[in-house]
């Protein structure tokens, strides 16, 4: 009896305690749609973009140099109280210590519409992008009562300039 008691004296407290954690991870309920793609790198040397004969060394696959930064774009539609979302674009690191936020910014073009977001999705879905950047197609309804949503995109060139466009076809 009094091993029972002791056992759940010490065991209860860590479940509970678990459970909270486990609580506390989850996104709020306000995020609608959420994407990571595209990715970016910083060389750590502000010196090899005036290498003029292009002769730097060269990195093995796979391989990191010191103080090189390099990870990911993540897109996140918010609800907000009247129905409509915001849209964030964050970028984030990628290290041995986990994934880190870098910068965090609402996409006020977004937010000006007054929009109902429909969807994000990423140029592919591989996880697999060739070139630095980002390219995301955003669906959202600026009339709820639309039958089909409008189509923009959002787009990071290798230089990291943002540009965000109605889509026409």
């Amino acid at each position: 009896m009094y091993r029972a008691f002791v056992f759940a004296c010490l065991v209860v407290p860590g479940l509970l305690s678990s459970a909270r954690a486990a609580d506390e991870a989850l996104p709020a309920a306000e995020i609608i749609f959420v994407t990571s793609t595209g990715f970016w790198e910083e060389s750590g040397d502000p010196l090899a973009i005036l290498d003029p004969t292009g002769k730097a060394e060269e990195q093995k696959p796979g391989e990191t140099q010191p103080g090189k930064q390099r990870g990911y774009y993540k897109l996140i539609a918010v609800r907000q109280p009247e129905g409509n979302a915001h849209i964030y674009l964050q970028q984030i690191a990628s290290s041995a210590e986990g994934p880190k936020v870098i910068s965090s910014a609402e996409l006020e073009e977004f937010s000006a519409m007054t929009a109902y977001v429909t969807d994000i999705r990423p140029e592919t879905s591989d996880g697999i992008s060739t070139q630095p950047g980002l390219f995301a197609t955003v669906y959202l309804k600026t009339d709820p009562t639309a039958t089909e949503p409008e189509t923009w995109t959002v787009l990071i060139d290798d230089l990291g300039d943002i540009k965000i466009e109605r889509e026409t076809n």
